[in-house]
């Protein structure tokens, strides 16, 4: 009997290791005081200027904005839209926020996603990604919405809010950016590519555009073609002339491409390290799977 009952006690063990919630512990108020840098002043929170009343609660909740925040507060419209991108609809309805906080050079860009079942189609590297090209650099940036949207009318808040501390972009670059953005949640959605991995293509084509500064497109096609061998993504003919079309629009824009390899190096590693851990959970799930098709073969044995 003994024998019999150790699998099924072995199989709660497990299964209570792996639905059992986790806690985390808040101070006594449950808040921070974020210190502001005098330098660039207060963060920017730049608010989707279709969202109702309540959404805009909402979209404060999660970014963590209250009476007390000391923030300047903006809004972006279809007109900004219009502004930032050559065939922008300045009547296009915009629900995506974004906090973002300038820091000193050389920290880089750390894109937060904090209402991710909000976001539907892009992810923070290819926010990230995208805000490069579009010029935008050493800021951390927070990105919410009140319901389920693409996230595509985040990255115009974030240049609206990135111009407000100051710094001037640059519309192609911008232009150059939103195209980028959407072939990368293209190739995810209708080409079947895993996200991560769509990230990590474009990062890898540009690092390779920085370093070998092409100036030709067949130069730039010999680099797509290289690292989508590379990382083993085949590509329609179609999405194939999309990715060598952006690529090469990307080589001819006013861009230091000397100073965008570092930031692209540090792009890459956090691409590398999510691709790791999605493949370490692939294997932990697939050995659950294991252990229980074990364990059932054990007990039809016993039985037998």
């Amino acid at each position: 009997m003994k024998k019999l009952l150790l699998p099924f006690i072995t199989a709660m063990l497990l299964i209570g290791m792996i639905i059992a919630p986790t806690y985390s512990l808040a101070d006594s108020d449950g808040s921070t005081e974020e210190v502001v840098n005098e330098k660039f002043g207060a963060p920017i929170v730049v608010y989707g200027g279709n969202l109702t009343a309540e959404q805009k609660e909402s979209v404060k909740k999660s970014l963590k904005i209250t009476d007390k925040s000391d923030v300047q507060e903006i809004e972006v419209t279809g007109k900004d839209l219009a502004t930032y991108l050559q065939d922008g609809d300045a009547s296009a309805r915009m629900f995506s926020s974004a906090k973002i906080t300038r820091k000193d050079a050389g920290k880089g860009l750390v894109i937060s996603i904090v209402t991710p079942d909000d976001i539907t189609e892009v992810t923070s590297e290819m926010y990230a990604n995208a805000m490069l090209t579009a010029g935008v650099q050493d800021a951390v940036v927070e990105i919410a919405a009140p319901k389920p949207v693409t996230g595509h009318s985040a990255l115009v808040g974030i240049y609206k809010a990135y111009e407000v501390t100051g710094e001037k972009l640059d519309p192609e670059r911008t232009d150059v950016a939103n195209d980028e953005l959407s072939i990368a949640t293209n190739l995810a959605k209708d080409a079947g590519i895993d996200e991560a991995k769509v990230s990590e293509l474009l990062t890898e084509i540009k690092k390779q555009i920085a370093e070998q500064n092409p100036v030709s497109r067949e130069e730039v096609e010999k680099i797509v073609s290289e690292q989508l061998a590379n990382l083993k993504i085949e590509l329609s003919d179609k999405d194939r002339q999309l990715l060598i079309d952006l690529m090469d629009r990307i080589r001819q824009l006013d861009i230091d491409f000397s100073q965008w390899s570092d930031e692209l190096n540090d792009l890459s590693k956090t691409i590398e390290d999510k691709i790791g851990e999605i493949v370490d959970n692939e294997g932990f799930w697939e050995s659950v799977k294991n252990f229980f098709s074990d364990l059932i073969d054990s007990i039809r044995s016993i039985f037998n």
